[in-house]
């Protein structure tokens, strides 16, 4: 905010004139875009920069949530997968065309399911236990069914326990 004075001399007399503003202001706004160029090319690379880590922050969100998607899917069909086990496993124990006074055992468990070659069961193994105990007057039978379903990098273990009783 500095004013320019003028001094013109009018004979015997001299006259102080104040310059208007306009023309100190013109004079720097020459002079500012030489000194402010180098600070719009570190502005511009700052924000390039800043835009590039965020671009590179959302491909990882995006990356990891395909990867939390693909474990839900196979760890789902590695569940179906142990269910069916399970329910193969009781259907062996307990056949449905069997005598009315047949006695279940665990040695008509076979100790692995091979999964029907469908969609849902593709790349799954089963693998199955039996244990007959007896608890007071009724056999019992424990059932454990474990299912491995894997792609790739990828792999999946669930595992579903049954119990059932039996005469």
């Amino acid at each position: 905010m500095f004013l320019n004075l003028y001094r013109q001399s009018t004979g015997h007399h001299s006259v102080m004139r104040i310059l208007p503003r306009t023309s100190l202001a013109r004079s720097q706004r020459t002079a500012l875009p030489a000194r402010q160029r180098g600070s719009a090319l570190i502005i511009g690379v700052f924000v390039i920069t800043v835009m590039f880590l965020l671009a590179s922050a959302l491909i990882n969100i995006v990356e990891d949530g395909d990867v939390g998607l693909t474990q839900e899917v196979w760890g789902t069909r590695a569940l179906a997968a142990a269910n069916s086990g399970a329910d193969a496993a009781l259907a062996q124990l307990f056949p449905l065309n069997a005598a009315a006074n047949a006695t279940a055992t665990c040695t008509s468990v076979s100790s692995s399911w091979a999964p029907p070659d469908v969609v849902g069961f593709h790349a799954c193994s089963v693998t199955l236990q039996c244990t007959r105990y007896f608890v007071g007057a009724v056999f019992q039978y424990h059932i454990k069914s474990q299912a491995v379903c894997e792609s790739g990098d990828t792999r999946v273990s669930r595992q579903v326990e049954v119990e059932a009783r039996g005469n």
